[in-house]
């Protein structure tokens, strides 16, 4: 097998650097994160392709931090075997929904490591760290800092009894895990208390002038959307604060510095650096990409509540390095996309989630078509299972599938299967084919216009009216009596049809790449590329198509009831008690710990020496220090890209 030949800039060409926000690896991806980053990502990735360009699509699981220590630690596992299993799981999910990546990668790497030290230690040398004595909130049960997040207890403002340390659900007011009632460790149920730590922050009121200078011009010049010009501004109208970028963890990207051997990089810090960091697995000259922001365009696809780490957070710590980086120019972010009547929610496993969606048989151009028409571009949108099996029955069935079958089986049964002589410049009085040309080339020209300016949503609809414009060219007038009484104009319907077919291909690609390729395959030609003007007569008379083949197959209307069922309280249901299971083990895998903990603890009392300290003086490396402070603020939700 020939090895895939490595995507480079090439000097004089538009290139086209894209990231979706890395998943966390911990759980499988629902439908909402997967039009909100993955899938729109892929879109744009491969019309630019199509579009001719230089294009790399990096992704990659995110697998450090507090959340996935502490789900192996109920699960049993090390972090690693979590990391290694559920990155397979994502990779299998993306690889079915067609997400075609020139590299899917993972953050637990040496490259991290090397790219993340590399701009902390520019962040210190230049001044944009302190250190700083900060009060968490600490399990003597299972000897553990907590995260915020991983404290659970009644919202003292709306009195919600499941509220999160860092966030309530209900009420949406962000908190501090010492405000709450009742406050209990969500692993082991013990009260937390507060004990003094000491972390490094990162100043980024310092850095806000650059941010700002910059957040000014890339946001104009890339034509960000509004949801994101808004965040991102108001992060800056509050006035930023320094905010930690260390924990006290096992599970992350080592500090380089004496001292804080116990302590690794907060991930949200971490997060964004996998971007850099995952193109230098794919290739070693990652660097050609990441440090030329004259000949690179960066574009990159998450939701909104990622919003802030890729525009404030991330840019901030570029530029405070003083090194030469490939910045942000275009950002896409999209609101949520809600489930039935309610919210998608992975604890309580209501909602499709990727594994679910092949589970219901339904072919992937199906679900991307759905789920690309319901972006969630300006405000939030809604999956249904009935506008879902509408959407394949009176949209893609019933526009794109019967163009493409009805014209390719009369060809194939009545013109033995070859394009006929035909010319595109041909009049008839019964039609004005040049004003149907002029019309498709105007629709190809807000597709294009609109896919340049990640309106995605908007393109998928000129797609379609491109197809209901082949609908209206073949009504009345492509059948046998026509054939008969008018074989030049049919002849000629039958040639324009079949290369609007073929641009339909291409248009198709970036949306439904399965049916794209059906489609080429029917017609026995090559994917092409997208160009401004449709040329009529691509395909010449003379050529031999293929056989027909079914683009889409109708849903009966009672599956509706059926997947309703399935993926709702039955679902949730289902993963409670799996999840009890789950808690079971993970119980009897701490208990086995403990006892063997305290063996180890009896054998080794009295044989403590002060070795490692002997020599702490001379280690020691002087970051200012300031008394003792309050915690950040805690982070905003989805914490990590």
């Amino acid at each position: 097998m020939a090895t895939p030949k490595i995507i480079l800039p090439e000097k004089g060409k538009q290139n086209i650097l894209i990231t979706s926000a890395l998943p966390y690896v911990n759980n499988v991806p629902h439908l909402g994160n997967v039009v909100g980053s993955v899938l729109s990502a892929d879109v744009f990735s491969r019309f630019s392709k199509l579009r001719d360009r230089p294009t790399l699509f990096i992704c990659g699981t995110d697998e450090y931090g507090t959340a996935t220590e502490t789900k192996a630690l109920e699960t049993g596992q090390t972090p690693k075997e979590l990391c290694d299993e559920f990155h397979l799981k994502h990779k299998e999910v993306y690889d079915w929904f067609e997400i075609a990546f020139d590299y899917f990668g993972r953050t637990t790497t040496e490259q991290q490591t090397i790219i993340a030290q590399d701009i902390f230690t520019k962040l210190y040398k230049n001044g944009y760290l302190e250190e700083r004595t900060t009060t968490q909130p600490y399990c003597e049960k299972h000897e553990s800092f907590l995260a915020d997040r991983f404290v659970e207890g009644t919202c003292p403002k709306c009195q919600y009894d499941d509220a999160r340390g860092d966030q309530c659900d209900k009420c949406g007011s962000l908190l501090d895990p010492f405000e709450l009632i009742n406050p209990h460790c969500k692993i082991d149920g013990a009260t937390p208390v507060p004990r003094e730590t000491t972390h490094i922050f990162l100043l980024l009121n310092k850095a806000q002038p650059a941010i700002e200078e910059w957040f000014s011009k890339s946001s104009v010049q890339g034509a960000w959307p509004q949801n994101g010009v808004s965040i991102t501004r108001s992060w800056l109208e509050k006035g930023l604060e320094g905010r930690s970028i260390t924990r006290d963890l096992k599970w992350g990207t080592p500090i380089p510095l004496p001292g804080y051997e116990k302590k690794v990089l907060y991930v949200w810090f971490d997060a964004c650096i996998g971007y850099p960091s995952i193109t230098a697995s794919y290739t070693e000259d990652w660097e050609l990409w990441w440090r030329d922001p004259e000949n690179v365009k960066l574009y990159q696809f998450m939701g909104k509540d990622n919003v802030p780490f890729h525009t404030v957070i991330f840019p901030g710590s570029q530029m405070g390095t003083g090194d030469r980086w490939t910045m942000l120019n275009h950002l896409s972010t999209t609101e949520y996309l809600n489930y039935e009547t309610g919210k998608f929610s992975k604890s309580r496993g209501v909602g499709v989630f990727g594994d679910g969606a092949k589970e219901t048989g339904i072919p992937p151009s199906v679900w991307r078509y759905y789920l690309l028409a319901n972006r969630p571009e300006t405000g939030d949108t809604q999956f249904e299972w009935k506008s879902f099996i509408s959407a394949n029955n009176s949209e893609l069935l019933a526009n794109l599938g019967n163009f493409v079958n009805r014209l390719v089986k009369f060809v194939n049964a009545k013109l033995g299967g070859t394009i006929p002589e035909f010319s595109d410049d041909y009049t008839d009085d019964t039609f004005d084919f040049p004003a149907w040309i002029a019309e498709v080339n105007k629709l190809l020209g807000e597709y294009v216009a609109d896919l340049e300016a990640v309106h995605l949503r908007s393109g998928l609809k000129k797609l379609m009216e491109i197809s209901s414009a082949g609908n209206l060219l073949l009504q009345y007038r492509l059948d046998n009596a026509n054939l008969a009484s008018n074989p030049t104009r049919t002849q000629t319907i039958a040639g324009l049809a079949l290369n609007l077919a073929y641009l339909l291909a291409s248009l198709a690609s970036p949306f439904m790449p399965s049916t794209a390729e059906s489609i080429v395959q029917q017609l026995n030609a090559p994917l092409a590329h997208i160009s401004d003007k449709w040329n009529p007569s691509a395909l010449k008379s003379g050529h031999k198509i293929g056989k027909a083949a079914y683009l889409f197959t109708r849903i009966p209307e009672e599956k509706e009831n059926e997947w309703r069922n399935k993926y709702g309280g039955t679902q949730a249901q289902r993963q409670e008690e799996e999840a009890a299971k789950a808690k079971k083990a993970a119980d009897r895998a701490r208990d086995r710990e403990r006892k063997k903990a305290k063996k180890e603890a009896t054998k080794a009392s009295g044989s403590i020496t002060d070795t490692k300290l002997a020599n702490k003086k001379d280690e020691e490396v002087e970051i200012p220090l300031r008394d003792k402070v309050a915690e950040e603020q805690a982070p905003p939700p989805a914490a990590a890209p």
